[in-house]
């Protein structure tokens, strides 16, 4: 059964990836065979025999499989390494050709909205907000303060961005709950200023009484935050994650969220005094 689900899973992924059901079919049956005929791919895709041929065209010309032109045609798939590369070629391609075709078509209104001081939007989901998690650290000039409420959060994209964000020279300061977790980040960003912060109430062991855990504050040179939390909905074991984030220096969350991190980062602490 298990290898049923994985070839459903490759062939749900393909369809993700632009291929049509009979083209993902045909092309995960190719990769279980050195090289095969229409029929030999029928018979373990459940592709009908007479739509083999249209979606290994398809296939051929998408780069994925090749021909050998006898009697009968036989059809081999690429490797797996390169089938991926050239599939995430064509999706970076389509990416940026949405992009640039989003960038001309023009607003409904011609009024520019002056920037507005107090804004705060709310995110749901762990892949929207580490998606904006990384657009922030990717704008920030100055300084970034990162309290990590939760391991989980600190991956290795993470980390990738705050190097790159030290290489612009930008003050990178991480606050942990716990000094195993401390090591691991010293470790892994060693040109960081990681500190234990001394928000004791995120850490797990004291968690919130409505189960609701703090799993990431940051804050982007001092005028920009995002505070994310992991809760459990009633009947669902699954922990879901939420988020809200602020941009202006004049914003109420934002004063609230620097001067709660400065408990546990003193060289902030200071430089909020110094600014009243």
């Amino acid at each position: 059964m298990e290898d049923i689900s994985d070839r459903e899973q490759a062939i749900e992924l393909l369809q993700q990836l632009g291929l049509q059901e009979y083209e993902a079919k045909a092309f995960v049956a190719l990769t279980r065979l050195p090289h095969g005929t229409a029929k030999d791919i029928s018979e373990i895709s459940e592709v009908p025999r007479t739509r083999v041929y249209d979606a290994v065209r398809v296939l051929e010309s998408k780069g994925l499989v090749e021909i050998q032109h006898s009697n009968p045609q036989q059809f081999r798939a690429v490797s797996i390494d390169e089938a991926a590369d050239t599939l995430q070629r064509e999706y970076r391609t389509r990416t940026e050709t949405l992009r640039d075709t989003l960038d001309t078509i023009e607003p409904t209104s011609t009024d520019v909205e002056a920037d507005v001081p107090h804004e705060v939007w709310a995110l749901s989901g762990t892949t929207a907000i580490t998606s904006r998690t990384q657009q922030l650290l990717s704008e920030a000039e100055e300084e970034i303060v990162f309290v990590l409420g939760d391991e989980s959060v600190f991956t290795e994209s993470l980390v990738e961005s705050l190097n790159t964000a030290r290489k612009r020279e930008v003050r990178v300061m991480i606050g942990t709950t716990a000094e195993s977790v401390q090591n691991r980040v010293q470790d892994s960003l060693p040109e960081a200023e990681v500190f234990v912060s001394g928000l004791e109430w995120l850490s797990e062991s004291a968690p919130p009484a409505d189960d609701t855990e703090i799993s990431r504050m940051v804050l982007i040179d001092r005028s920009t935050i995002l505070v994310s939390t992991f809760h459990q909905t009633p009947g669902d074991e699954r922990e879901h994650e939420q988020a809200v984030f602020g941009r202006g220096f004049d914003n109420g969350l934002v004063t609230l969220a620097r001067r709660l991190m400065a408990t546990g980062l003193p060289s902030v602490e200071s430089s909020e005094s110094t600014e009243q």
